[in-house]
């Protein structure tokens, strides 16, 4: 699979890798630079099946450096919605186009976007709605049909989160473990589909450095966000995913 790459696609690739490390340590909007990076060098499923490793080793990497942070509550109310999003994910991968479906789940995020914003404007409004059930089942729920389908549940989980309230050191330590359990929980779903093999993982070896690299990058960075622009920028980013959703 490497032996085919162009030297310009090697660099698209390690910039798309770098782009997973930043966005597991706390900036989840830049994962829409590795989605459309990677969906360009590798079109159709077979991206999804490249990426999860590469997602895995951040999550494992977000976990060491940020696991006293995490706040198990939130991953216990959104991760069993979020298994069963992912079984959901793979039904639809194996039945229909996915492309057929990256416009709705743009159009969920920018609403979910609108919302923060109305929240951020209004505080009165919806005080107790981000911390019921309904709500973290459902964005459970999409985040894991959309990790299955895209992998870019990123700005879903991030919208939660911060709607609850966490602030950035527990926002990042919460999501790399829910993201490392839903991640490993895709494996043999995506092994099964066939986007999983010997040369994807060969590929995946050469890349894990620049993971590695952008973990480090992006935790220098995040540490040095006040809180109010980190919010901004969670916010920001996932405007602009969804916009590159939609109009995909």
């Amino acid at each position: 699979m490497g032996d085919t790459l162009t030297l310009s696609h090697w660099l698209l690739a390690f910039l798309a890798a770098t782009g997973i490390g930043i966005s597991k340590s706390g900036l989840p909007g830049i994962s829409l630079l590795h989605v459309v990076l990677f969906a360009q060098l590798f079109p159709g499923l077979q991206s999804t099946g490249i990426v999860l490793p590469l997602l895995i080793v951040g999550d494992a990497g977000a976990v060491l450096l940020f696991k006293r942070h995490a706040e198990w509550h939130y991953v216990r109310r959104t991760l069993p919605p979020a298994l069963l999003g992912v079984v959901l994910g793979y039904w639809i991968m194996g039945r229909y186009s996915t492309s057929n479906f990256t416009s709705v789940i743009g159009i969920v995020v920018l609403a979910l976007a609108l919302l923060q914003l109305l929240r951020h404007w209004r505080p009165d409004l919806q005080s107790r709605f981000p911390h019921s059930w309904i709500f973290a089942s459902s964005l459970g729920f999409l985040a894991g049909g959309v990790t299955m389908i895209a992998n870019a549940a990123g700005p879903v989980m991030g919208l939660y989160i911060l709607a609850v309230g966490l602030p950035k050191q527990a926002f990042i330590g919460t999501s790399a473990w829910f993201f490392l359990i839903l991640n490993l929980f895709k494996l043999p779903f995506s092994a099964h589909l066939g986007l999983i093999d010997l040369n994807s993982l060969l590929l995946n070896a050469v890349l894990v450095p620049a993971v590695i690299a952008g973990l480090f990058w992006g935790r220098a960075t995040v540490t040095r966000l006040p809180q109010k622009i980190f919010d901004t920028c969670i916010v920001a980013f996932a405007f602009i995913a969804a916009a590159r959703l939609i109009w995909s």
